[in-house]
């Protein structure tokens, strides 16, 4: 059975492994949120997320039989990374099964900490089915990226963290995949303090655990399609759903648009980088998804910060699209000398940047001497978007969309 006295001994355990990460209070971001905002910062963790801190105390607690015989993990990345490093300072072999969809920076580092790297096709889910047949063949030691007492116990020392951190806390806002975190982030809190509410999050392409706790019993899902890829998970586990059930107030998800919002602010605003998965949390804040935080001392938890540079700048133009700093329009103009010019002092006169065009005569059903314009457009906000729509609307132009 998971006790606090379990999770007070991984916190005596990871003194030795890992950093005690910061909560920062965010003026900004309080602002966009009405609320008093702090980020618990395990983005910052060693490996660059949480996931070392179960990780090491799972692997900390086995037998020496255990780790003789080597261990086995798999995870899309974080986990991956936490179970390399420790399984490198216990002096043991760890091979570690990650979906070939991994980004390439989870994959190198989690192999630059010693750990044998089998890509299997698919998703987290595909990457479990083949670690449980190699450790029925070999005899490895399986270390579960969440459904363990002693993982979720590890996880749960982030809890304990934060009530130090933030006495008076009001919420603490978990990202979710598998479960593991919030189960050891709920379990530790409200055995310490059942007044703080703790909330998770999903994306809304692969609310496995979102479904299961509304339905009441576990469920799998077809498939999964996040940028969140941290959490893109089909099945919650059978420990954390239960714990989960008993333990956390209720369950939110965000868009993947939203997630880039979150992240693009984190850049922005606080100087930060996070992962999809790790900026889940903020972005459910941000956009209105868990109730009762407006005036409350609310922490939302950034679980990790390895996101693949390749893809950071496709999450940016998200972002920036998401929170009105970037627009496209297409207008329909008479195809004559001037045109040109006139949209483009509007657009200047309302404090807007055209950073593309396209020019296209326009086709069959069309007046013959008609063309679209099709503009890329650097914005302060939405509502100076709508300025320039109407200023466009007033010169006479025709905006489509």
């Amino acid at each position: 059975m998971l006790t606090l006295d379990k999770v007070y001994h991984a916190h005596y355990v990871l003194k030795e492994a890992i950093r005690q990460t910061d909560v920062i209070y965010s003026p900004v971001l309080s602002d966009a949120c009405g609320c008093e905002l702090y980020l618990k910062c395990e983005n910052l963790q060693i490996t660059g997320s949480f996931k070392v801190r179960g990780a090491y105390y799972k692997i900390s607690q086995l037998t020496d039989n255990e780790k003789a015989r080597g261990v086995i993990a798999c995870s899309a990345g974080n986990h991956a990374q936490g179970v390399a490093l420790a399984s490198k300072k216990f002096g043991i072999k760890s091979i570690i099964c990650m979906p070939d969809g991994a980004p390439i920076s989870k994959v190198e580092a989690t192999r630059s900490y010693g750990a044998e790297v089998l890509l299997v096709p698919g998703v987290y889910d595909d990457a479990h089915n083949r670690a449980e047949e190699l450790r029925e063949e070999h005899g490895y030691t399986f270390i579960h990226p969440f459904d363990d007492e002693d993982v979720i116990a590890g996880q749960g020392t982030i809890g304990l963290e934060i009530i130090e951190q933030v006495k008076d806390a009001d919420v603490i806002v978990v990202p979710v995949g598998g479960g593991g975190l919030v189960s050891g982030v709920a379990f530790a809190v409200k055995s310490l303090n059942p007044k703080i509410k703790v909330y998770g999050v999903q994306s809304t392409g692969a609310p496995s655990m979102l479904n299961s706790i509304e339905h009441k019993h576990i469920e799998t899902l077809p498939s999964v399609s996040t940028v969140a890829d941290g959490i893109a998970v089909k099945e919650p586990g059978r420990l954390t759903f239960d714990i989960c059930s008993e333990y956390v107030d209720g369950i939110a998800s965000v868009t993947d648009d939203q997630v880039s919002a979150a992240i693009l602010a984190l850049i922005e605003k606080q100087k930060q980088i996070a992962e999809g998965a790790g900026a889940v949390s903020l972005a459910a804040v941000l956009f209105n998804k868990i109730p009762d935080v407006k005036g409350k001392k609310v922490v939302c938890l950034i679980s990790g910060g390895n996101i693949d540079v390749t893809i950071l700048s496709r999450v940016i133009n998200r972002g920036l699209l998401m929170s009105g700093r970037q627009c496209s329009l297409t207008l329909e103009l008479m195809d004559k000398p001037g045109q040109l010019v006139g949209v483009s002092q509007i657009i200047a006169s309302c404090g807007g940047n055209v950073t593309a065009v396209l020019h296209e005569r326009t086709n069959e059903g069309t007046a013959i001497n008609g063309c679209y314009l099709k503009l890329q457009i650097e914005t302060k906000d939405f509502e100076q978007i709508k300025l320039i729509r109407r200023k466009l609307e007033e010169g006479g132009f025709k905006v489509l969309k």
